[in-house]
This record gives structure tokens, C-alpha cells and sequence, in this order.
């Protein structure tokens, strides 16, 4: 009785009650007109809302390449953990909220389908199902209310236009009430319900009563003599919240065989068991309005695989867009208020480009592309979305694994570069914002410029997820613990053997030569980190920083340098100088100049009372951890990884090694042991590139 009672508590303390008086609101005609005046913005068409709703999670701006773009925060599907959110597409989605915004201010965009197209796994389900919730989620807001109206009848005096027994009947379409009001009547209505209205935001609800309720209001204006105050006694308005399980404002319509497509799917159909009720099949109340058509209106419609639809549907679709009508079977058409979005593979559009009995649709279609991501750092944020470590049991993921995965699905993506001496991993690299010798920001602009089909082609993220989750499975099968960078690559590599969208043999040969681009890379990027793990020694690093110092002030001021060791002094140690210099490819004939201008700024730093040190000057950095590795790798030897055999000191070494690795790369245990083995088995190899 206790864990009864417990659970009992939880669910209230869960349940709003307010929210739920809130969400069950009803009222007159009348008191509805009151929350009018208050805020008009409860009469919004779809447009209007979907704006609206995206516009209130805020955004952002940054500028890109110079071009200044704006990042709309409700595609981060912050209310959800994230779970929806869409990378990397910024562009993309700037030009589908313009089009919504034209759409809300009646531009002519309102009169279109709006058609995402993009390669498979491009995230255009996402983001329709991001729109759908988020619709969801802000018709339960305060900001985001909308209501709808429903029929009455007296039980002891009954009308009966409801039906045998039926006293309540809730607008088939969810239509505004202000639809009640005659088209006649309602110019001056509006005028007289906006007056005094100064906010930006005017009442102007366009359409007409779905014919079920025309058909009761048009029996009741008979019945009171044409008294519409009368009339609208009969109604009870009520607070709707949008809903796609309910099939509540957001529909959704998915294409099947063609044998059992029917267009009643869309538009509703005939309810033969009240046939016998009222007698005629072109009776409104025998006709469920409950097409797909139907149900969204005042929300939003997903076409999914839009150009897959049968001809016949086809027309449905061109009425609802530019004419906002649908025709149902016996009845007139129809008004909807609703935002119409598609989507689609490359092959269907390309079908729809090369088919001229389509015209028509692609004349009243605004095509939004959602391409694959070409950058990176965004390509990475989905698989750590999916991969991260609350959801991986019993393995880890070593660092870099979804890093190289990533690159290699956005080197798939990329056109080879035009410029002769620019490699598709520089573009890459540039892509995501790194900087390059003799490359501006001008210089990346027209690379995107010159390529027309980037991105639309190209492995899939659902790929990579895949080949991931098998890399992950076969380390828990095995025990293996760690999850690394190899493992994912060599199961990239096998898929390819069999992968379904993929039949192009000279394609496959190509991506297998851009794996080995990335581990290649893969390699330098160890390398490089292990280099600078056995360097780390803060002490080693001020004192080899303090010794080239004296050196160089010693050399350019043509002095000599005091020996620590025999208090004599000694000409500069030229050798020293030039080891260090050469990491970071300084040629012999520019070192003069090159120790000038790090004497210039030691003074410079010197007037402002601050002091050089090793980590004052980033190409110096790198040197001193170059020579220092280059000076310490023989004694710690780490090649005797290889062979397991490692004295009780050099063992301390490799373990400090290992432990800066885990510390400072985000290794652990596992993953730093195999990074330092494999690059052990490099150094055995004698396959040591210093990597500046």
C-alpha cells in the first residue's frame, strides 16, 4: 500500500493540473473574441505559427568565409536532449526559414509546396520531424494557443442536426471560429475587432466552413431566421492542441503500391453506416473528413517521398498549394490552412526534372536543399550524438575514431579540387576552417563556387553509424574494451564490398584510396600526439628554451656564451641552433633574419615587463618538443613496446608517457597502451616524419 501510495504521489508531482485546465479551455463565442483582443496572434495561419515557432528558440550569427549566416537554435532540439538536432546545415536551413517568413508575410511562397531534396541520410526526415514536435510542443505554450469550436445541441430541445442522439460534434477540420463568421460579413468585423490593435499582428482569417459545418450553420441560420447571434449560441469554443497521434493539425502521408493508392487517403471519405441515418451519401455528416488533407489543417503535412505519389494525387497536391482547396468526393472544394512540405531522393528529382507532364508541380514547388555536411566539425557532432559514453556499455571509444570516420565520409562528399596543387584533404582542412599556406578566405569561397553537386553525393551518415555500432559490438563480443580508430575503418572498408546504394566498382576503389588518405593522417596525428606526450617535460622544455636563448642573444650580438660547466666561454653552439631551427624548416640562408626577429620581439615583450619563455612563440613551441623528442626517444625506448621487453626504468618512462596521454589526449588506459604500441611499431619500422 505504501509503494501505491508513493507512485500516486509521483504522478501528481509529475501532472500539471493547471496545464491541464490550460489545455482544456472552453468558452462562448463570445469570450473567445475577448482573448482575440487580447492577443490576435491566436488567429495565426499556419505560416504565420511555424514562424513564429522557430523564431521564439532564438538564433544566432556568425559569419563563415565572410558570408554573415544566421543559426536558428530550434533545429538544436534543445527541449528533446538534442536527440533531433541538425549539424552543419545553417545555410540550408537559413533559406527554408526565409521561404516559411515570405509565407507568413504573404509573399507567394504560402501558395507552394516547399520540397526538401537531398541524398539519402541527409537529415530531411529529421528536420521535418523537428517541425512536427516542435508544433507539438508550442501549441501547449501560452505564446503558441490556438482554438477551434464545436456544435451544441439542447437535449430538451433538441435541433438534431448532430445526429441521432449526439448533443456535441467538434469541428471536423479544427477550423478557427472566427470562420463563423460569413465571408459577407467579415471584412468589417475584422476592421471592427482590429481597431485599436497597435501591434504589428491584425486579425485576417481567410477561408470558409468545411461543408459538414456549413451544412449545420446553414440549417440553424433557416431555423433563426437568419440570426447569427443565435446561431452562434450553438458553439462552444475550445483550446486545441496540435497533435500527429491524435491526428490533431500534423499529418502525414507516405506513398504505397500503386494498385492500393487511393486518393480518399487524403481527402476522406464516405461514411456508409450513416448513410442510413441521414439518408443520402452527399449528406456532409456522412462524409469523414479525415484525410490527411483534412486532419492537418491549421498545422503542417509531410509528404513523405513526395514524387513517388501517383498522378492522381498529384492534383490534390496542386490544388492544396496554390488555391489552399481540396476537393472531396461529392462535396465542393474545400479551404485548408496548412504548411505543405515534401522530400525527396536524387533519383525522384531527377525523374521529376526529365518528366514534362510535371510542369505543373514544378512550377509551384520551392526546392530546399539538404545536402551532406562538407565540414568536419559538424559531420563529428552527429556520431558523438549517438556514440557518446552514456550510452556505451563495457567499451570505450578511443580518441580520433569518429574523427577519421567522419573525414573519410566528407572526403566521399567532396569534388576533387581544380587547383593542381591542392589535395582533397587540404580542402578538407580548409572546409573546416583551418588555415594554409597561400590560401585566403577568398580562395575557399571559390572553391564552394566551383563545385555543383558537392555534398549531394557521397557515403551517408547512416553508414558510417552502422559500420561504428559493428565496430563497437565486435569489441564487447571480444572483451577488447577500446574501441579504435582501425577497427571502424576496416569495417568501413568491408561494407563497401556490399553496400546497397553502391554499385559503381571504379567508385568503391576510390573510397578505399581515401581510407587509406585518412590513416595515413591518422598516422601523423599519433604520431604527433606521442611525439609531444614524451616531450611534455615542462623543466626539459624551460631549460632546452633558456640554453637556445643565450645562444642566439650570444650569436647575434657577436658575443660569447658562458660553459655552466667549465666557467669559460664559448663561441654560440651553432649546432644547437640549427636543430632546433631546421623542425621548423628555418633554411640556412634565413636564420640570420629569423633570430633578429625573435630578438626584436624578446625586446618588444621586454617593454611591456613581460617575459619569454617556451611558450610565448607558437613555432618555437613546436621546435623545442620536436628536439626534445628527438632527444629523448632513444632513451626512453619505446620501440622495446614492440618486443614486450622493457627494463624497470625504461618502463617508468613509457609509463609517464602514458599517463600524460591519458591525461592531456583524453586516452585511456587501453586506447593509450595501443596508440603507443603502434607507434612504437612505426619507430622499429624506421618510419620517423617529423610533422611541423
Amino acid at each position: 500500500m505504501s509503494e501505491e501510495k508513493n507512485f500516486k504521489g509521483l504522478l501528481k508531482d509529475l501532472q500539471s493540473q493547471q496545464n491541464y485546465r490550460d489545455f482544456s479551455w472552453k468558452g462562448t463565442f463570445w469570450e473567445y473574441l475577448d482573448l482575440v483582443k487580447k492577443n490576435p496572434k491566436v488567429t495565426r495561419n499556419a505560416f504565420q505559427r511555424m514562424y513564429d515557432m522557430i523564431v521564439s528558440a532564438g538564433s544566432s550569427e556568425y559569419t563563415d568565409f565572410k558570408k554573415k549566416i544566421t543559426h536558428y537554435k530550434f533545429f538544436d532540439d534543445e527541449t528533446s536532449g538534442g536527440k533531433d538536432a541538425v549539424f552543419g546545415l545553417d545555410v540550408h536551413l537559413m533559406k527554408f526559414v526565409n521561404v516559411i517568413r515570405a509565407a507568413a508575410h504573404g509573399y507567394g511562397t504560402e501558395k507552394r509546396v516547399i520540397l526538401l531534396h537531398g541524398p539519402v541520410g541527409s537529415a530531411k526526415s529529421t528536420i521535418v520531424r523537428s517541425l512536427k514536435r516542435g508544433l507539438e510542443r508550442y501549441s501547449k505554450t501560452d505564446e503558441g494557443a490556438l482554438y477551434t469550436f464545436e456544435w451544441l445541441d439542447n437535449p430538451e430541445k433538441p435541433h438534431g442536426l448532430l445526429g441521432q442522439g449526439v448533443y456535441e460534434m467538434i469541428s471536423p477540420m479544427h477550423e478557427d471560429p472566427i470562420l463563423l463568421i460569413p465571408e459577407d460579413m467579415r471584412p468589417k468585423f475584422l476592421d471592427e475587432l482590429n481597431r485599436g490593435e497597435r501591434g504589428e499582428f491584425r486579425v485576417n482569417v481567410a477561408g470558409d466552413l468545411c461543408p459538414a459545418s456549413r451544412f449545420i450553420f446553414t440549417k440553424l441560420m433557416d431555423r433563426h431566421d437568419g440570426d447569427l447571434t443565435k446561431v452562434l449560441d450553438y458553439i462552444r469554443v475550445r483550446r486545441m492542441i496540435l497533435s500527429e497521434s491524435d491526428r490533431i493539425g500534423i499529418g502525414t502521408f507516405q506513398p504505397k503500391d500503386e494498385k492500393n493508392q487511393d486518393s480518399t487517403e487524403l481527402t476522406g471519405d464516405i461514411n456508409y453506416r450513416k448513410i442510413a441515418e441521414y439518408g443520402s451519401d452527399s449528406d456532409p455528416r456522412a462524409f469523414n473528413f479525415d484525410g490527411e488533407f483534412n486532419i492537418a489543417n491549421r498545422g503542417m503535412i509531410e509528404f513523405v517521398e513526395v514524387l513517388k505519389l501517383d498522378v492522381a494525387f498529384l492534383y490534390d497536391l496542386l490544388g492544396a498549394s496554390q488555391e489552399h482547396r481540396v476537393k472531396p468526393k461529392k462535396f465542393a472544394q474545400t479551404h485548408i490552412d496548412e504548411v505543405i512540405i515534401g522530400h525527396t531522393n536524387e533519383p525522384e528529382y531527377r525523374k521529376l526534372q526529365n518528366n514534362e507532364f510535371m510542369e505543373a508541380l514544378r512550377d509551384r514547388t520551392v526546392k530546399i536543399d539538404i545536402p551532406y555536411i562538407t565540414r568536419l566539425e559538424a559531420e563529428i557532432q552527429i556520431y558523438k550524438k549517438d556514440f557518446d559514453s552514456r550510452r556505451l556499455r563495457g567499451v570505450s571509444i578511443a580518441p580520433h575514431t569518429i574523427e577519421m570516420a567522419a573525414m573519410w565520409a566528407i572526403l566521399t562528399r567532396l569534388e576533387k579540387p581544380k587547383k593542381a596543387n591542392l589535395t582533397r584533404l587540404q580542402k578538407l582542412k580548409l572546409y573546416n576552417g583551418k588555415t594554409l599556406p597561400n590560401f585566403t578566405e577568398d580562395n575557399v569561397k571559390e572553391l564552394r563556387k566551383e563545385v555543383k553537386r558537392e555534398g549531394l553525393e557521397g557515403i551517408s551518415p547512416r553508414y558510417i553509424q552502422d559500420k561504428i555500432s559493428n565496430a563497437i559490438v565486435a569489441a564487447q563480443q571480444n572483451n577488447r574494451g577500446s574501441v579504435n580508430p582501425f577497427m571502424v575503418m576496416n569495417e568501413l572498408e568491408s561494407g563497401l564490398k556490399n553496400h546497397s546504394l553502391l554499385s559503381n566498382e571504379e567508385l568503391k576503389t576510390e573510397y578505399r584510396e581515401l581510407l587509406s588518405v585518412v590513416k595515413q593522417e591518422y598516422e601523423e596525428i599519433i604520431k604527433s600526439e606521442v611525439q609531444r606526450a614524451i616531450s611534455a617535460d615542462d623543466s626539459a622544455l624551460a631549460r632546452l628554451c633558456a640554453n637556445y636563448i643565450d645562444n642566439m642573444k650570444a650569436y647575434t650580438q657577436r658575443e660569447k656564451v658562458r660553459n655552466q660547466f667549465t666557467g669559460q666561454d664559448d663561441e654560440p653552439d651553432e649546432r644547437l641552433m640549427r636543430s632546433i631551427e631546421e623542425k621548423i624548416e628555418i633554411p640556412e640562408s634565413r636564420k640570420d633574419d629569423f633570430r633578429r626577429e625573435i630578438m626584436y620581439y624578446i625586446g618588444a615583450l621586454s617593454l611591456e615587463n613581460k617575459r619569454f619563455d617556451y611558450k610565448t612563440n607558437e613555432r618555437l613551441h613546436k621546435a623545442f618538443e620536436l628536439k626534445l623528442f628527438e632527444d629523448q626517444k632513444d632513451s626512453i625506448k619505446l620501440t622495446s613496446l614492440v618486443s614486450s621487453v622493457a627494463d624497470k626504468g625504461t618502463q617508468e618512462k613509457i609509463d609517464i608517457v602514458k599517463t600524460r596521454l591519458i591525461k592531456d589526449f583524453g586516452y585511456d588506459e587501453i586506447s593509450a597502451t595501443d596508440v603507443l604500441t603502434y607507434v612504437a611499431s612505426i619507430f622499429a619500422r624506421g618510419d620517423v616524419k617529423n610533422k611541423t
